[in-house]
């Protein structure tokens, strides 16, 4: 008895076996799994100009926020004014982010108050008034020098003044000394007031 159940033992195992043997033989049925990698994530483009240091295309990877975008360009300038930005924002391929300057502020020049006796806040064409202490200069008797103290009044301008006096006699008035050449109207108001035909006592 005790042979018997040996015997069916020995049958169940080598059937077994003879199973194993035969499933390890056969070829595999179907395609494999492959195992693939995650896929790599692709960069986009994003326009940096303004106040940074190096402006232009930069790639960002997906995810990239405007601090990412400021790193990639250099970071900021010392005008870059980023107070408006929002750093934290994300961008998408074509993004332009824009870094603004700071406005200088203008510093107002110190005024002064106008000095009267400084020669630009003059009149170059007003004329001095005559004061009592002023002596005139009497166009019919006046040496060269003396009419050249006058105003408007040259060295060739004084010598055409006596020439006439020498050929058409003394001026009766003031008002005569236009006749000569090189005086006018403009000249002539600048020393009515400094010029006489009588003799002053």
């Amino acid at each position: 008895m005790k042979n018997w159940w040996i015997v069916v033992l020995g049958v169940i195992f080598g059937l077994l076996g003879a199973g194993i043997i035969y499933l390890a033989s056969q070829p595999p049925r179907g395609n494999p799994i492959a195992l693939l990698p995650p896929p790599t994530p692709i960069p986009f483009q994003v326009h940096i100009s303004g106040a940074v240091i190096n402006p232009g295309v930069h790639a960002l990877p997906p995810g990239s926020r405007v601090q990412d975008a400021i790193e990639a360009a250099g970071g900021f300038t010392p005008q870059a004014d980023s107070s408006g930005l929002n750093l934290a924002a994300l961008l998408e391929d074509g993004t332009r982010v824009l870094v603004p300057s700071q406005i200088p502020t203008a510093t107002p020049a110190p005024t002064r108050e106008p000095n009267p006796q400084s020669p630009q806040n003059q009149n170059p064409t007003s004329i001095p008034a005559a004061t009592s202490s002023t002596p005139l200069i009497n166009i019919n008797t006046a040496s060269q020098p003396e009419l050249e103290t006058l105003s408007g009044i040259g060295p060739a301008t004084a010598l055409k003044i006596i020439a006439f006096r020498q050929e058409n006699g003394y001026f009766s008035s003031i008002e005569e000394i236009q006749k000569v050449s090189g005086i006018g109207p403009a000249t002539f108001e600048k020393i009515k007031a400094f010029i006489t035909v009588d003799e002053q006592p």
